[in-house]
């Protein structure tokens, strides 16, 4: 049996202070044109983070209506316990990964709720946190677990698994066209040492990726494909995404809605396929014909914000 969190609840009747709206979440606008909720709806921010997109629904929610989020990282959960206290809402907090959320609706007394909102990406406090062990950018421990419940480490794959099995997941949740190149590199250099960091790591895929006498014409760092397919083994992304989008028809209320912003092309490929199988089936009608994205002056306030996709479906 999954396990069901224990719930922060919150419930405050003081209006939210201008102040704390100053950090707008990615696409904010794009889902306030397309997202209207009753005054008594029930939400589910199924990736609280920090709380940004909650605290901007949260605000036109009244008294009655509830407001659940989920998250896996606990210092998450706090930081949105923090910002959402004085929602007029009700609001509960959950330590879950959202592939459990049919279970914890039901487990908190909800059956249909009137929006699903899930945004996949990561957020800057995550990056730079030590304990996650995500970035090349700042050399930390190769951990990349958003969940500490989780037992694997990407340390733990790197240094146990084969060489095959290395550059088939590096070619499949980073679509990395050198993955065997690099399996190999990484493979050789932990027949020397252990490879415990993420500065040993976005270096050896360096070394596996340069081209001498020249320089490489990508806008993103020789790493950030192997980086992304161990983040996506480790947590098994793929998988509870499939998961939520799975369990989303049962849980929304007719004419409720589901939106999921993605940020790479596999995220956005199963979202994509799904809500067109379930327009097929007569379960959805799709709102976003194609997917809506950032404006320039929204990617040039933050650069992480341009390989987002936001896509919305309406339960019929």
């Amino acid at each position: 049996m999954p396990r069901i969190a224990r719930p922060y609840y919150i419930r405050n009747t003081t209006k939210v202070h201008g102040g704390i709206v100053e950090h707008i979440p990615v696409l904010a606008e794009g889902l306030a044109e397309q997202i209207s909720l009753p005054p008594d709806g029930v939400m589910v921010d199924a990736t609280i983070g920090h709380g940004g997109h909650s605290l901007l629904f949260g605000q036109i929610l009244g008294p009655k209506a509830v407001l659940i989020g989920l998250d896996v990282d606990d210092k998450a959960i706090e930081r949105a316990k923090l910002k959402l206290k004085d929602l007029p809402c009700k609001v509960i907090l959950l330590n879950s990964n959202f592939s459990q959320v049919a279970e914890q609706l039901h487990e908190q007394g909800f059956d249909k709720v009137d929006f699903i909102l899930a945004d996949l990406g990561l957020c800057s406090a995550q990056l730079a946190d030590a304990r996650m062990g995500l970035s090349f950018q700042t050399n930390m421990p190769l951990d990349m677990r958003i969940d500490k419940r989780i037992k694997t480490t990407a340390a733990d794959i790197v240094n146990t698994a084969d060489e095959k099995s290395l550059a088939d997941l590096i070619y499949r949740f980073g679509q990395e066209r050198a993955s065997r190149r690099i399996a190999r590199f990484i493979v050789q250099q932990r027949r020397r040492e252990p490879i415990d960091t993420t500065g040993q790591l976005a270096a050896i895929v360096c070394r596996a990726l340069k081209r001498p006498g020249k320089e490489t014409r990508s806008r993103i760092h020789p790493a950030t494909r192997t980086f992304q397919a161990l983040r996506i083994a480790v947590n098994s992304e793929l998988e509870n995404l499939k998961r939520l989008l799975i369990a989303a028809p049962a849980l929304l209320k007719k004419n409720g809605r589901i939106a999921v912003i993605s940020y790479h092309s596999l995220e956005d490929g199963l979202v994509k396929s799904d809500f067109k199988e379930n327009k097929r089936q007569g379960i959805y009608t799709v709102i976003t014909k194609k997917p809506i994205v950032p404006t320039r002056d929204e990617v040039a306030k933050n650069p992480r914000a341009r390989s987002a996709k936001l896509r919305i479906a309406q339960r019929q």
